[in-house]
């Protein structure tokens, strides 16, 4: 069984991923860009913030805000909580190229209201909310040991 929610939940992924493509294309942005610009729309977070937040590497949130900050859509500032490690905040621009993604999001949720109804959509967001939260409680597994020479 968890085989098969496994594989269901890549695929639900790789969906996601390419359906959050075709919405942020049109704002000038890809579906990483948007994901990080996301995680700090409420209140500007430091990278390793967003990053556990999104359960993804440190790395590979510091290269999508380094470009952000490159291309005007975000901005470091500076963290009263930690000297070294800047938070990152959306620029005007950033919260303008997410405003033009809202549209497109609206639609595709009504879209899928329709198909599974409000409370399917409701049901939904709570088993996976449920599968996530049961995942964090599991201890991380030990690393295998090399394989023999």
């Amino acid at each position: 069984m968890l085989s098969r929610t496994a594989l269901g939940v890549f695929r639900l992924n790789g969906q996601f991923l390419s359906v959050s493509e075709e919405l942020a294309r049109p704002a000038g942005l890809t579906a990483a860009w948007w994901q990080v610009l996301g995680a700090v729309l409420r209140e500007p977070l430091p990278v390793s913030g967003i990053a556990r937040s999104m359960g993804i590497t440190r790395q590979s949130v510091q290269r999508i805000a380094d470009l952000l900050a490159a291309k005007g859509l975000a901005e470091y500032v500076p963290n009263p909580a930690h000297r070294r490690a800047k938070l990152l905040r959306p620029t005007e621009a950033g919260r303008a190229a997410i405003a033009r993604i809202g549209p497109g999001h609206a639609a595709l949720a009504t879209r899928l209201a329709d198909v599974l109804g409000d409370e399917g959509l409701a049901e939904a967001a709570r088993v996976l909310g449920r599968l996530s939260a049961a995942l964090d409680t599991l201890p991380t597994p030990p690393e295998a040991p090399p394989p023999a020479p």
